[in-house]
């Protein structure tokens, strides 16, 4: 048996109970990892309030990346050895003890990080590369507007811009901004106090950014046609103001810009697989040159997994959140 947060029914952080339930048994292909870290992430709030469901399952276990070891494989799981320390992304079962999934979706983590710190780089780290790399097309000496840049995405995005040569602006609250700062943003912009519409078209001379990664969503979305420059993309990754608003359809002819959503759960396992392997060529080797860093903001044992749900929803964390498993 395994000690697992398991969602009986959906509401406020006091329907995160922890369960004893079965450890899971690979499937042919399938390797079964014994956690030793999860971090906290948007989409794991909106699914305790049942906004967001995971896949379907015998038991509905949050949680959508994670780290730790491999610890026995299917009878055609062979490419990598017991003992190996990986991570990854799920759709869901982070928040156990033990979870199983394809070995082709596990990516040994960098040499050079801690086992339990590097449940802080698949899914924000995934998801920046996917955003701006991928679906943005950013190129260096380009422009690009970074939201909630102090978020975990925001802070990997912010490494990925910066190291390929581009220029990053990034809004974030009072607090945040110094973070952003130290990891290279060139533009802060506070949005407690300041319009970023104005910020940016200051900054760009009025001709606008090439790129914009948007996580809060809402009416931010007019704003960023505004913010952008002819040709530009806008890449939706999060909808934290809510997923619905009017925009000025003029405005994103004109400039013919480019709207492009994307999320990572609802994806097909062959596309997370090939996401696995653009993580574990592209971004892992920048973590062992030192050219990236996890952002971690804290870390809670599993029992305080209530706390840390609290914790997140107050919107004070710089980077990500851990959740540590012990692996004894």
């Amino acid at each position: 048996m395994m000690q697992a947060v398991v969602l009986e029914e959906y509401g406020d952080v006091d329907v995160l109970g922890i369960k004893e339930i079965p450890i899971p048994v690979p499937s042919a292909s399938e390797v079964r990892i014994k956690v030793a870290a999860t971090a906290l992430n948007r989409a794991d709030l909106l699914q305790r309030r049942g906004l967001y469901p995971g896949p379907e399952a015998e038991f509905e276990i949050p949680g959508i990346e994670f780290s730790g070891v491999i610890e026995s494989s299917g009878e055609n799981a062979n490419k990598y050895p017991h003992g190996t320390e990986v991570m990854g992304i799920v759709g869901g079962g982070g928040y156990a003890e033990y979870l199983v999934v394809d070995e082709r979706q596990v990516i040994p983590t960098p040499s050079n990080i801690d086992l339990e710190e590097a449940a802080a780089i698949p899914e924000v780290w995934i998801t920046a590369f996917d955003a701006i790399i991928d679906k943005g097309q950013l190129q260096p000496k380009q422009k690009c507007l970074i939201h909630a840049g102090g978020s975990g995405v925001g802070t990997a995005s912010v490494q990925i811009a910066k190291e390929m040569g581009a220029d990053v602006a990034v809004t974030a609250s009072a607090a945040k901004l110094e973070t952003c700062k130290e990891l290279g943003a060139d533009l802060l912009i506070n949005y407690h106090t300041q319009d970023f519409v104005a910020e940016i078209q200051g900054w760009t001379a009025t001709s606008g950014v090439d790129v914009i990664l948007d996580v809060v969503g809402g009416d931010y979305l007019e704003r960023n046609i505004a913010c952008a420059t002819r040709q530009g993309r806008i890449v939706q990754v999060g909808a934290m103001a809510g997923t619905k608003t009017e925009i000025n359809l003029g405005a994103l002819l004109q400039k013919r810009l480019t709207l492009i959503g994307t999320v990572l759960r609802s994806r097909s396992i062959e596309e997370k697989i090939s996401l696995a392997e653009a993580c574990a060529s592209q971004i892992v080797p920048k973590f062992e040159a030192g050219s990236f860093k996890p952002v971690i903001d804290s870390r809670y044992p599993f029992d305080k997994i209530v706390d840390a749900h609290s914790y997140m929803e107050s919107n004070k964390n710089i980077g990500k959140i851990l959740i540590e498993l012990p692996l004894s």
